[in-house]
């Protein structure tokens, strides 16, 4: 998880106020719920001494943003009568999580926030298509019309049928020569990390050959969508969804692969545990931070957002004459976001020795 937009939370002062919540908006009673759970957040950071203004600023963020679509998650951060942080998830955490700490718990925003790569959507027929950038901001769809006259194979025999038939395959091929120069334009203005194919059959086999060697290895075909007047895009997103949901898992795959091989060589690039791992964030030596279930562990922390140990000597023997305790779960990912590393949450797939590991930028 790239973590450059917290960035701005690590020059801030504290107390925070964390929330992750529920925000899901997909029943008749949505907005029932949804005052239930201000009154929860309330109720919370009442009970953990918040301060009125702060308590106010969460209250108002969670009333009044506009509601979502579906299922869905928010996590809300704030101090001092500010809101620092307000960001959708791309699903409803587990829990609802409330704290009132003296750094931000940023865990869950790690966990579930929706960090969408950009990728185009194209949906053809030997027509056109219509092609969709998904990236920063809103999408935009361009619209690649051809030549409709004539594009569709005439039965029967004789040299005016063959003639008509060549000139429907030269005319098709050309719609889709415009279609692949369009899509090639699209990838390389919103710098896409893949493509989605979609639309008939035989248009969108033959588009996919007519793409530039670099864009068809990033490519990928679905068997559905449609450009046809009434089609509904619902099965299309649902794939799309899908490959999104892929690649994020084969994601995390990668990172604890690469873990498991840079652990098991003499110099590698890996390290476990809170002391070797405080020890890099001090350094700033962390390129990924890995986080598996540190439970309730607690480290020392200096007024600066990389200074964290697991004991008071380290701190102290840096200048900071009196450390707070602090903990793991807070303080070592808010480390880490100060120190420009990103943010990996496992799950099964690593069994992390105090639940920290990290990938080290150089040995």
């Amino acid at each position: 998880m790239d973590t450059s937009a917290w960035h701005g939370l690590t020059t801030a002062d504290g107390p925070f106020a964390s929330v992750h919540f529920d925000a899901s908006y997909d029943t008749g009673d949505a907005a029932k719920l949804l005052a239930l759970r201000a009154k929860e957040i309330e109720a919370a950071l009442t009970d953990q001494r918040a301060d009125a203004e702060t308590v106010d600023a969460v209250l108002r963020a969670v009333r009044d943003r506009e509601p979502p679509v579906g299922k869905a998650g928010r996590s809300i951060i704030a101090a001092h009568g500010e809101v620092l942080l307000d960001q959708a998830l791309a699903g409803p955490p587990p829990t609802q999580v409330v704290r009132f700490s003296a750094l931000p718990y940023l865990l869950p925003l790690a966990t579930h926030v929706e960090e969408t790569p950009s990728y185009v959507v194209v949906v053809t027929d030997r027509v056109g298509a219509e092609v969709t950038e998904f990236g920063r901001g809103e999408p935009r769809t361009e619209t690649v019309e051809g030549a409709d006259h004539p594009v569709h194979k005439v039965r029967g025999g004789g040299s005016a049928h063959h003639d008509i038939q060549n000139r429907a395959e030269e005319t098709a091929r050309q719609n889709l020569e415009a279609v692949a120069r369009h899509v090639a334009k699209a990838v390389e203005r919103s710098r896409a990390e893949f493509v989605v194919l979609a639309g008939e059959v035989q248009a969108r086999s033959e588009l996919h050959g007519l793409l530039p060697a670099p864009i068809r290895r990033i490519t990928t075909e679905v068997d559905t969508g449609s450009r046809a007047a009434g089609s509904s895009r619902a099965e299309l997103d649902r794939r799309v969804h899908e490959l999104l949901a892929g690649r994020h898992l084969a994601g995390l795959d990668d990172v604890a692969e690469t873990f498991r091989a840079e652990s098991g060589r003499a110099s590698g690039l890996a390290v476990s545990g809170l002391e070797a791992v405080t020890a890099a964030l001090a350094e700033a030596n962390v390129a990924t931070l890995l986080v598996g279930s540190p439970g309730d562990t607690a480290v020392f922390a200096g007024p600066e957002p990389a200074q964290v140990a697991v004991g008071k000597a380290g701190l102290q023997a840096l200048g900071v004459p009196e450390p707070e305790r602090r903990r793991a779960d807070e303080a070592i990912p808010f480390a880490a976001v100060a120190t420009g590393a990103e943010v990996v949450v496992l799950d099964e797939r690593l069994d992390l020795w105090e639940g920290f590991g990290a990938l080290l930028r150089h040995s």
